[in-house]
């Protein structure tokens, strides 16, 4: 028997996209944001691939949806911000513990705020009321150490292995507090963490800035680095219509891939990287970074790395 629509289509396919407060550059260090109600659900109401989202116990736990967010969720190798959410009437007044934010898998232009309330009026509250959310700033400021971080090591172990490694180039990265590191394709033997150090040293000594831009596909070709190119598949997913500085413009009925934008992190006079993660204003400003170990599995090579 086929199934109906209302069994298989997802509830949260009706709501909005979330405007991500976090993307743009004058919020790197903004901790705490206005925003709009959008709805309410329990956990276990959601579609069963955003339910999975949540690894813990979610007997308890609620979701919340709002027009806005300063709360970056899990993804890009960066761990979900952390923090509250109270009613704009009482800001210092926390109704919501927020555990996770995660980018809804049925809807993904959605983010996904789950948590519990503190008390039972929390649960109440109507869509429309405007609430104030604010990041832990002290979780969210080690988060944006440890992304730049990667992104530095990645810089320095491109600028210094490059030309030295046979087929290089760099893959994915994670930047968990625990679990930090870049990997390459390639062989990258143990002789090089010395001179990764040093070059990882010199770059942060630099204190070179670390810009947060919008690019369009020109702008790649323009740099020479096409190479950064995401697919254009993925483009015609991720690209928006915004100006160089992450700010709206007037969209068109027909994307045009050639005139929508995709965020970057440019290390100015170093390296640029596709990027929507959080990021300090400097490479100084991630602090120390410390190259731990490189490991080496079937042709790739991953360089772990911490901050202090």
């Amino acid at each position: 028997m086929a199934l109906s629509n209302e069994q298989t289509t997802s509830p949260l396919l009706s709501f909005p996209s979330t405007k991500l407060l976090f993307h743009a550059a004058e919020h790197q260090q903004t901790y705490k944001s206005e925003s709009t109600l959008v709805s309410v659900l329990p956990v276990a109401k959601l579609p069963e691939e955003d339910r999975t989202l949540y690894k813990g116990d979610a007997t308890s736990l609620y979701v919340l949806i709002t027009t806005s967010t300063i709360f970056h969720p899990q993804g890009g190798g960066q761990p979900s911000d952390v923090g509250t959410v109270a009613l704009a009437s009482s800001p210092e007044t926390a109704i919501f513990n927020v555990d996770s934010a995660r980018t809804s898998a049925s809807n993904p232009g959605l983010v996904l705020h789950f948590g519990t309330f503190q008390g039972e009026a929390g649960a109440s509250i109507e869509s429309g009321s405007v609430l104030i959310q604010t990041v832990d700033e002290k979780t969210r400021h080690l988060y944006s150490r440890l992304h730049t971080a990667g992104h530095v090591l990645g810089t320095a172990t491109r600028t210094l292995l490059e030309d030295k490694i046979e087929g290089f180039d760099e893959l994915k990265a994670s930047h968990f507090p625990d679990s930090a590191g870049c990997e390459f394709k390639g062989v990258i033997e143990g002789k090089w963490k010395s001179d990764i150090q040093q070059s990882v040293d010199d770059l942060v000594d630099k204190d070179a800035e670390v810009r947060i831009e919008w690019w369009t596909k020109s702008d790649f070709r323009e740099r020479k680095l096409e190479r950064l190119l995401p697919s254009d598949e993925v483009w015609h997913a991720i690209g928006i219509y915004v100006d160089q500085d992450g700010h709206d413009v007037p969209s068109e009925d027909v994307i045009d891939d050639e005139k929508t934008r995709i965020r970057v992190v440019n290390i100015v006079g170093s390296e640029v990287y596709p990027c929507g993660g959080t990021h300090v204003p400097t490479t100084k400003a991630c602090g120390k970074v410390t190259v731990r170990k490189i490991g080496r599995q079937k042709g790739i090579s991953r360089i772990s790395y911490k901050v202090d």
